[in-house]
């Protein structure tokens, strides 16, 4: 029953949280920012929000400008939610996305070479 709730939570932090980040935060030009997945721990207190950028090389760039603004994006959090506890929002760098795409990339030449 409660990672169901969990689950909830996290499907909806997502697409609130989304919707901010689209609507609030100006990123450099030619920078997608995607909202890959949402952990909330089972009390409610912290949700790791984890991002991913497009292009990598502008990563630090961006992430720097979320950073900047945390606590602006948490008070817009807290006024849409209609949940208490809100969980307190911490943002970290998504290292899957990447590293599947270096996997990709390495099966890519694999199959290029066996031809």
């Amino acid at each position: 029953m409660m990672l169901n709730r969990i689950s909830k939570v996290n499907q909806l932090i997502k697409k609130e949280l989304s919707q901010i980040l689209l609507r609030e935060i100006d990123f450099p030009k030619n920078v997608l920012v995607t909202l890959t997945r949402v952990e909330t721990v089972p009390n409610l207190s912290e949700s790791k929000i984890y991002l991913s950028f497009i292009p990598e090389e502008k990563q630090e760039r961006a992430f720097s400008i979320i950073e900047n603004k945390v606590w602006h994006l948490q008070q817009l959090l807290n006024k849409r939610l209609k949940m208490r506890p809100i969980p307190k929002i911490c943002f970290i760098r998504e290292k899957e996305t990447s590293e599947a795409g270096k996997i990709e990339e390495i099966l890519a030449n694999l199959k290029k070479s066996k031809k």
